[in-house]
């Protein structure tokens, strides 16, 4: 088992180009596997096999969106032995993927993020940390980056004169983002007043790449700064970026391509954030509602 796992980690790193962080989810899930055979022939595994496994997950009460996630990767593992020739027959076509809660995700009103942004500069003034702590939430919100492809950024991949910027995504795909002038001018005065010579965009107090962890911290202080309601993350400004898109109008495919979706059912999860806000609005509004 071990020795085709080791292969079809090579296939996904080398041939399909996935993530570090993917990488690394798969290799546990299918790992979690191997230990549950205990030592069984990729061969021999049947449709049973896979019964018992998904039976294991839910006796560990799991949930869904984690069972499903490790059927995944055994689908797509299967699919590679049975197209390598390692297996006669694939045991998981008839095995269906549990029915998955559907989580809206959180997004902050335009006020929230307005106020959020602008507590930067209160906190620390003009000094060079409200300089770019202002031009990391700045850039959250004009690009709705990923907290790793904001912190990925180069200043080469920063395009002043057109207002866009290179991203290196998820599957390490690059896509072009355009970005606001908010976001451009709070960039150029954090750069141009940063006296330390960089690849990256934006540094730590040691002059090096700020980490995700970095970026979560200063986050974290200035929502308790500015007494914005908790449990908001960097992937929040994610969701308000397209949620504040689509209230205003933007079409869904705009929108997955900004956000650098493969698929448009991923993007599709906002559009019942903005029905419900007109769902709320027309309660309030409607003198029959």
């Amino acid at each position: 088992m071990k020795k085709h796992i080791d292969k079809f980690m090579r296939y996904l790193e080398i041939e399909k180009n996935y993530s570090g962080h993917t990488l690394l989810n798969y290799k546990l899930d299918l790992e979690d596997f191997e230990k549950f055979l205990g030592g069984t022939d990729v061969a021999q595994i049947d449709y049973l096999s896979l019964r018992k496994y998904l039976a294991v997950l839910k006796e560990k009460n799991l949930c869904s969106r984690t069972v499903g996630r490790r059927l995944s990767a055994l689908r797509s593992f299967f699919r590679f032995l049975s197209r390598e020739g390692y297996i006669k027959a694939n045991p998981i076509l008839m095995l269906s993927s549990p029915k998955l809660e559907k989580h809206l995700p959180s997004f902050m009103t335009e006020e929230e993020v307005k106020k959020l942004i602008e507590s930067a500069s209160d906190a620390n003034g003009a000094g060079i940390a409200g300089l770019r702590d202002r031009a990391i939430l700045e850039m959250f919100y004009s690009s709705g980056l990923r907290i790793s492809e904001l912190v990925g950024l180069n200043v080469d991949d920063i395009d002043f004169i057109s207002g866009i910027v290179k991203v290196r995504g998820k599957g390490k795909k690059e896509r072009v983002v355009p970005v606001g002038e908010a976001a451009l001018g709070a960039l150029r005065g954090y750069l141009g007043k940063r006296k330390k010579e960089s690849s990256a965009v934006f540094l730590n107090r040691n002059s090096r790449r700020i980490s995700t962890r970095g970026v979560s911290y200063t986050l974290a202080k200035y929502l308790h700064s500015a007494g914005i309601k908790p449990g908001i993350s960097a992937h929040t400004f994610r969701h308000s970026f397209a949620t504040h898109l689509l209230n205003r109008g933007a079409d869904l495919r705009t929108v997955q391509e900004l956000l650098g979706h493969a698929n448009l059912s991923t993007t599709q999860i906002y559009t019942h954030l903005t029905t419900e806000r007109l769902k709320s609005v027309y309660d309030k509004a409607h003198p029959h509602a």
